[in-house]
C-alpha cells in the first residue's frame, strides 16, 4: 500500500545557503525525518499553495512552528514582545487550517502551528508567558529548546498517545488565551501553562506547543501517520 501523504506548512523566511541569502519557504528537516520514520511521506506546503488542491493531496498536515501570528487575527494589539510577524503565511495558514477542519482531515499543530489552530476556531493567543510567570522558562535561550516536563489531562486523546506525563522540548514565548470553540486544554507544563490542546469531535486534530520532532519520541507523528492512513484507505481524498 502507498504512504499516507501528510503535508507540512513551511516557513516563509530568510535563509542562506551557499552563495545565496534570499526569501525561501523552508522548514527544519526534523518534520520531514519524523513523518519518513513514522511511515508517512512528506509533502512540503509553501504560503501560496492552492488550499483545495492541498487539502485534495494529502491523507494529513502537520503545521509547523515559526514566528508570531498577526494579533490584529484575534483582535488584540500588539505587544511589544510580539514580533517577527508574517502576514502571508498566516492568511494561508488560517485558511488552510479552516478547510482541513471542515473536511476533518487529520491535523497535528506544532507550537505556533497550534496557535493557528487556536485562532482559526476563534480563539486567541497569551503574547507573551513570561508576563505572567516572570521567567523564560518555555524559551530561555533563543535558538536553543528548554526542556520541562508537562502534564497530560486523564481522558484526552493525548493521553491515549503519550501517557500521564512527558519532558518535552520547548522554545514559545506566547500560549493560549481563550480557547477556541470546540477545543479543550490536554497537557498543563508545572507552572500552570496550557502546553496542548484538541477537538474531541474530530477523527485526529492535535495542537502542542513543544516541539515533539525534537525529541526522541515519534509517538505523536506515529498516530498522526495512523490517522492519515486511515483516511486514505477511505477514500475521503479520492
Amino acid at each position: 500500500m502507498a504512504k499516507p501523504v501528510v503535508g507540512i506548512t513551511t516557513y516563509l523566511t530568510q535563509a542562506a545557503w551557499g552563495a545565496w541569502d534570499i526569501e525561501a519557504a523552508l522548514v527544519p528537516a526534523a518534520y520531514v525525518r519524523s513523518v519518513t520514520r513514522a511511515g508517512g511521506s512528506p509533502l512540503l506546503v509553501p504560503p501560496g499553495a492552492s488550499v483545495e488542491e492541498t487539502v485534495a493531496s494529502v491523507d494529513g498536515l502537520i503545521f509547523s512552528g515559526g514566528s508570531d501570528l498577526d494579533p490584529s487575527l484575534y483582535g488584540e494589539e500588539a505587544h511589544a514582545e510580539t514580533v517577527g510577524v508574517v502576514r502571508e503565511r498566516d492568511d494561508f495558514e488560517l485558511s488552510l487550517m479552516r478547510v482541513a477542519l471542515e473536511q476533518d482531515v487529520p491535523v497535528l499543530a506544532i507550537c505556533r502551528g497550534s496557535q493557528v489552530l487556536n485562532v482559526a476556531l476563534g480563539g486567541a493567543l497569551e503574547q507573551h508567558v513570561p508576563d505572567r510567570l516572570g521567567s523564560d522558562v518555555h524559551k530561555e535561550t533563543a535558538g536553543l529548546f528548554s526542556e520541562h516536563d508537562v502534564e497530560v489531562l486523564p481522558g484526552t486523546r493525548l493521553a491515549s498517545i503519550l501517557g500521564k506525563r512527558g519532558d518535552v522540548k520547548s522554545h514559545h514565548h506566547q500560549g493560549y488565551g481563550t480557547l477556541g470553540s470546540g477545543l479543550r486544554e490536554s497537557a498543563r507544563a508545572p507552572d500552570g501553562t496550557v502546553e496542548a490542546l484538541e477537538d474531541p469531535s474530530r477523527h485526529f486534530t492535535l495542537g502542542v506547543l513543544w516541539h515533539p520532532e525534537e525529541g526522541e519520541d515519534l509517538a505523536l507523528f506515529e498516530a498522526l501517520v495512523a490517522a492519515a492512513a486511515e483516511r486514505a484507505a477511505s477514500g475521503s481524498r479520492d
